[in-house]
């Protein structure tokens, strides 16, 4: 029994490329630059030192104080004599009015009267210890500095380059085929036609 065939060859299409590179030329000029520094701005103020000697304390230790002081201090001291005394007063009349339940006031008050005309004596002119006030505040220094920013200027020059493109050239190395090849293969038609193909 022989079978019909076909029979097919075919051939592929091939390009053919020819290719010339790009080639690129740059050249960076170089950028210029300017720098100017300005001097820094220095100034200095001084508050000058202070001394202060109250010399106060150390004057009335001495009894050789101010009017102001004297005045305050015989003020002062009248007022304590003047309730001092009438404190006394007041004690001596109550122990007179009870001088019926016995004692002796009267000589009781006279010693303590005579008591107190015994005065004590101490030296006076000698001041006592840290009687003189010294103060003393330093002196400042106040420094200021203004700091000047340096001036920067800078011009960019702009790249130079050429450039030269690529080229493509194509063509056909080889170009597409197809054979087709029959054998055995007949058609039958009607009133036995038979054809062989």
């Amino acid at each position: 029994m022989q079978l019909p065939q076909i029979r097919i060859q075919s051939q592929q299409a091939k390009i053919s490329l020819q290719t010339t590179d790009a080639t690129v030329g740059i050249q960076q000029p170089g950028a210029e630059q300017t720098i100017r520094q300005p001097e820094a701005e220095v100034t200095m103020h001084t508050t000058p030192s202070k001394l202060t000697i109250d010399q106060t304390q150390a004057w009335n230790d001495m009894d050789l104080k101010s009017v102001f002081k004297r005045t305050e201090e015989f003020a002062e001291h009248g007022k304590k004599s003047y309730l001092e005394g009438i404190a006394r007063r007041v004690q001596e009349g109550k122990e007179m009015m009870k001088i019926e339940k016995g004692g002796d006031p009267i000589v009781s008050q006279a010693k303590r009267i005579d008591d107190r005309k015994i005065k004590e004596f101490g030296i006076g002119w000698i001041p006592s210890h840290f009687a003189v006030k010294i103060d003393y505040q330093p002196s400042e220094l106040d420094i200021n500095v203004k700091i000047n920013a340096p001036e920067i200027k800078n011009t960019a020059q702009k790249p130079q380059y050429n450039y030269q493109p690529g080229q493509v050239h194509t063509g056909m190395k080889q170009y597409q085929s197809l054979k087709v090849n029959f054998e055995g293969l007949k058609f039958y038609g009607v009133n036995g036609f038979e054809l062989n193909i």
